[in-house]
């Protein structure tokens, strides 16, 4: 019994301990919020006050601080705290006592919580006025934001270019901005504004085909591509998984066979997509040749995203990969397969399909996938009735933009990835594609904003933002790299609760490790900041 006894209050001791410090570290970031606001409030107020007045406000200001200092060490002492009540507080109410009352007695139920000490994310912390129409939750000033991100932005490891547009998501104003409207080279952001694209033309439940029809002769089937890159020879599990290959060889096996004995001829279709099949940059682990058939984006290891060896042509070896999967199921398949053509309006043999695009594109985002976005760029291209390659689908992807009422000034598309340094959009452009994902009458965009990596957590931002970094499962963000181009754009919910979107981009950086850690900085500061 002792021993029971004793590990009883143990974790008695630990838990209260555990408590004791989460509630800790909830005050102090409460006063760490409130002094910022309050330093803000004081830069502001010192650079419209008379230089003769100046010296009496620094004695007002070191008065207020120190309150301030003192409030926050009296709550600390006075804790320990539970749900924004001191726990004895509520022990006594519970009682029926009034602090310093001895009188036993009372109701016997316990009183309620105060309300919590941060508010959840995205609360208002009054009701709407109807007279007004304001919400509740005021959105940052203009004046605050620039103190808060203007000495961050004179960070020497950001390049000579510098952009900055951060806007209110409800609504939908600009509230600080440094040349917001110059376009420069954005990198991978540039996917954004290719899912809105791609989104707004096929709707957030389209899905990609890949078919066997029947082929010219008795005894031919040809595999047409219909440029699903996410099409996969793996082996998949539960029902939540790209197309399959090997689904698609058991269906065609199976109509086969009833179909007669072989043997059978394999052709493939790429003629879906035209124009140069490689990117301007080349041969490229970041991205396999463009074409509308392949098979785990024509990679040569067992990766699913990121730099990869990858095939110097998909297309045929993943209808060789097809062939031998048709052999294995009791298909003869003659000779090897071969390009061709499907006839028009050929009778479908089998046909998978694959995940949902509103799924491509939150993929596309997360793990900033090359060979994605080219197909989301090419798809939209179809749908404009264009033909399908690097050029149409540019002018494709422009076009969608501007149908959604985005600004253009400047920009020019000349990919879906983003690894063509003749990219050029502002950070307005992709401020305004994140408002766009978050309106209530776009609702088809809304996985543009789902699909943002996680400040230290997940996909491009996983290895990012410090254990003890304030934007740390707070800020979502696509990331945009190239040599000497670093940018960032997302969503993030302010100390006040406001959610914000924002796009930092700068140009001719010499260190691209410390031009990131510049950009985090300043969305982590969008995260602490009240900044009215």
């Amino acid at each position: 019994m002792p021993e029971a006894r004793s590990w009883q209050v143990r974790e008695w001791l630990r838990h209260r301990l555990s408590r004791g410090r989460r509630e800790f570290d909830r005050v102090r970031g409460r006063g760490l919020r409130e002094w910022n606001r309050v330093r803000a409030r004081a830069r502001r107020e010192w650079r419209r006050t008379p230089r003769e007045q100046q010296r009496t406000w620094q004695l007002v200001a070191v008065s207020a601080a120190t309150g301030l200092v003192v409030a926050v060490v009296s709550v600390l002492v006075a804790g320990p705290w539970d749900a924004g009540q001191r726990t004895a507080e509520r022990a006594r109410a519970a009682d029926g006592r009034a602090p310093g009352d001895g009188r036993d007695g009372g109701s016997g139920e316990p009183a309620p919580s105060a309300a919590p000490v941060l508010a959840a994310l995205g609360a208002r912390s009054a009701p709407r006025s109807p007279d007004s129409g304001a919400d509740a939750v005021p959105p940052p000033t203009g004046a605050g934001l620039a103190d808060t991100l203007e000495p961050l932005l004179d960070d020497p490891a950001l390049g000579d270019e510098r952009s900055v547009a951060v806007m209110d998501v409800t609504s939908g104003q600009q509230v600080f901005g440094a040349k917001a409207g110059t376009a420069t080279i954005p990198a991978s952001t540039i996917k954004l504004a290719t899912g809105a694209a791609a989104l707004s033309a096929l709707g957030p439940d389209h899905r990609i085909r890949t078919s066997v029809v029947a082929g010219a002769g008795k005894n031919d089937i040809v595999l047409v591509g219909g440029g699903d890159p996410t099409l996969t020879a793996r082996a998949v599990k539960g029902d939540d998984h790209p197309a399959a290959l090997r689904q698609l060889a058991d269906d065609t096996a199976r109509a086969l066979k009833k179909r007669g004995a072989g043997p059978y001829r394999l052709g493939y279709d790429t003629s879906l997509y035209s124009g140069a099949k490689l990117h301007p940059i080349g041969p490229n682990e970041n991205l396999s040749p463009v074409v509308p058939l392949m098979a785990d984006e024509g990679r040569k290891d067992d990766s699913d995203h990121g730099p990869a060896p990858r095939a110097e042509d998909p297309a045929a070896d993943a209808a060789a990969t097809f062939a031998s999967m048709l052999r294995d199921r009791g298909v003869e398949v003659k000779d090897e397969p071969r390009s061709r053509k499907a006839a028009k309006g050929a009778r479908t043999v089998a046909s998978v399909r694959s995940q949902p695009l509103s799924s491509l594109v939150e993929r596309m985002l997360t793990t900033s996938d090359n060979d994605i976005a080219e197909a989301l760029s090419r798809q939209t291209a179809l749908a404009a009735g264009r033909s399908a390659g690097f050029e149409g689908g540019a002018k494709a992807v422009t076009q969608r933009l501007r149908k959604l009422g985005l600004p253009l000034g400047g920009a020019r598309i000349a990919d879906g990835s983003g690894l063509d340094r003749a990219d050029h959009v502002s950070a307005g452009l992709l401020a305004q594609v994140l408002v766009r994902a978050a309106d209530r009458d776009h609702p088809e965009l809304r996985s543009l904003l789902t699909g943002l990596p996680v400040a230290g957590f997940s996909g491009t931002l996983r290895t990012r933002y410090a254990q003890d970094a304030v934007g740390r499962g707070v800020v979502r963000a696509k990331t945009g790299t190239l040599t000497g181009v670093n940018s960032l754009a997302g969503s993030v919910v302010d100390a006040d609760g406001r959610l914000l979107v924002f796009a930092f981009m700068t140009n001719g950086t010499t260190d691209a490790n410390g031009a990131q850690r510049a950009l985090d900085r300043m969305a982590s500061a969008l995260a602490n900041c009240g900044c009215r």
